[in-house]
């Protein structure tokens, strides 16, 4: 129903506009009584074997909403119910910015991608803790953290710390966001100095805390191979606790899309579909070289039930969605975890571990 019905009408709107018009539907829809209970009803899966423990927090199931979709943390409870295992807020920075000039969300439906130079668009890091207080459900939360546009990259650093200080009564993880493509500059921080400084001093703030809560690191997936090497050996002398794999990317190879429609559209970030094949073969490659027990969470044109599980056989401990939630609709989360619980009693051996 939402593929024939519901998306549509969704297309028929400005990207950004819509996505702000859904909030607002869903949030009033959460109002009436026993809304909740319907839409948990509809979409969520309880099932124990579902469940993963990962980096030490355990996930009702692997299934989780990658950062960029709910910013400022206003859903949190609302797509909870929806079946979500785990939802990644941000990318969040230490002052509100109005992210970059509209339009600056594009489809292309024939490709089942999106674009999108947004910028950091986010209320800033006190907006989003003002609502994580109110937060009702249970669900483990990610926090996505970056720099402001304003902030020099040779203070970056002061930024990541002042968004880790303050959100970290209020997620049970983070992700340091250093590639995204659409904030100028933001991608020369995974170089090797830069990264290994801005690492180790998270690292270090994290190990002054009472409770430890994992760091986890955003990829690229334009990096090259040496690249990818640099990343993996700093991950490993910081003793980094995960790698989400991965952002959008900047290429444009495959597109079934006019290629003057896509030029005319310009720079930004892809997800979706076109990005499935690149970002399974960055988890394959980081699952080869961190070994069996390394954290990693796959994102990257999941578009079905069968995007996921090749994610997951990559190397995947858990999967996010973006563009595949905005074009299947929230019946995808149940699908997948359908496909992980069917898949179950064929596991044996080192796959095992994965569930």
């Amino acid at each position: 129903m939402y593929k024939w019905l519901v998306r549509p009408f969704l297309f028929s709107i400005d990207p950004e506009k819509i996505h702000h018009l859904v909030f607002k539907l869903l949030k009033f829809q959460s109002k009436l009584p026993g809304s909740g209970a319907l839409l948990r009803a509809a979409f969520r899966i309880e099932d124990a074997q579902l469940e993963k423990k990962v980096f030490g927090i355990t996930f009702k199931n692997p299934v989780g909403l990658a950062a960029g979709f709910d910013k400022d943390a206003k859903l949190v409870d609302e797509l909870s119910a929806l079946g979500f295992g785990f939802i990644e807020i941000g990318t969040v920075t230490p002052l509100p910015q109005a992210g970059n000039d509209k339009p600056r969300l594009f489809r292309l439906p024939g490709d089942h991608a999106l674009i999108n130079r947004m910028g950091f668009n986010n209320e800033g890091v006190d907006r989003a803790i003002e609502r994580l207080k109110k937060k009702k459900s249970g669900i483990v939360i990610g926090g996505n953290i970056g720099k402001n546009k304003i902030t020099p990259n040779e203070k970056a650093l002061d930024d990541y710390a002042i968004c880790f200080e303050a959100l970290f009564p209020y997620v049970d993880y983070f992700v340091l966001n250093i590639s995204s493509p659409n904030t100028p500059g933001l991608r020369d921080l995974q170089d090797k100095e830069p990264l290994r400084k801005l690492l180790f001093h998270i690292k270090e703030l994290g190990r002054s805390k009472t409770v430890y809560k994992p760091v986890l690191l955003k990829i690229a997936p334009d990096l090259t191979e040496s690249q990818l090497d640099d990343i993996i050996e700093i991950v490993r002398e910081t003793k980094l606790d995960g790698v989400v794999a991965t952002n959008t990317t900047i290429s444009r190879l495959g597109l079934k899309s006019p290629k003057a429609e896509v030029d005319a559209i310009g720079n930004g970030g892809l997800s979706g579909e076109p990005l499935r094949k690149r970002s399974t073969e960055v988890i394959k490659y980081l699952r080869l070289k961190l070994g069996s027990d390394f954290p990693i969470i796959g994102v990257g044109g999941i578009m079905n039930a069968d995007d996921a599980l090749e994610k997951i056989d990559a190397g995947a401990d858990l999967v996010q969605l973006y563009t595949g939630f905005i074009y299947e609709g929230p019946s995808l989360i149940k699908r997948i975890n359908k496909a992980i619980l069917n898949r179950l009693p064929k596991i044996t051996g080192s796959l095992l571990s994965f569930y």
